[in-house]
């Protein structure tokens, strides 16, 4: 790969545009990243680790492909209901020129049941987060992540991590091979 490389976010929201950069980045300082506005396939909300899944993959691969770009990232998140309830987290898709794809993930975080509730019933979480915090715009701030651990994990910061681990294929091939 050369040392500078071109990168298409499937989303124009800041925070996952600037989540992606963080880390390419770190790898390719000359990296080139920009948004991309794209289809997902699924809902506004997604509601299980499959959909946004689904979500992350339709993003890079659009993204990419409109682009003409290196790399195609998908940042996907949403909820699944696990033993433990309401979970949100996110799915992150890298898809490269060549058609190798990694996924990676951020951590999760439990709903607290007011909020768990709304989601279930239909509500999306941004807008939920919006009303409970009386600000508009949360999921383009510190997100649902940043407002439930008081500032500790904002949403940048979960999805930076997040990609930087879809990257581990592409920076340390020598892990990833068939045989491996």
């Amino acid at each position: 790969m050369s040392e500078s490389v071109s990168v298409a976010v499937g989303s124009l929201n800041p925070v996952k545009i600037n989540a992606v950069r963080g880390a390419f980045v770190r790898q390719w300082p000359d990296a080139s990243v920009v948004g991309a506005e794209v289809d997902t396939g699924v809902s506004e909300m997604p509601m299980s680790d499959e959909e946004c899944l689904a979500g992350a993959r339709n993003r890079a691969k659009l993204a990419r492909e409109a682009n003409d770009s290196d790399f195609g990232v998908g940042l996907e998140g949403g909820v699944n209901l696990e033993a433990t309830g309401l979970m949100l987290l996110g799915w992150v898709v890298i898809i490269h020129r060549d058609g190798t794809e990694s996924v990676s993930c951020t951590s999760k975080i439990p709903l607290p049941k007011m909020l768990a509730d709304r989601i279930l019933a239909g509500e999306e979480l941004g807008p939920v987060m919006d009303d409970v915090l009386k600000v508009t715009g949360t999921a383009k701030k510190g997100g649902a992540s940043g407002a439930l651990t008081a500032g500790l994990v904002m949403r940048q910061d979960k999805f930076e991590m997040a990609v930087a681990y879809g990257l581990a294929p592409f920076v340390a091939p020598q892990f990833y091979q068939p045989d491996n």
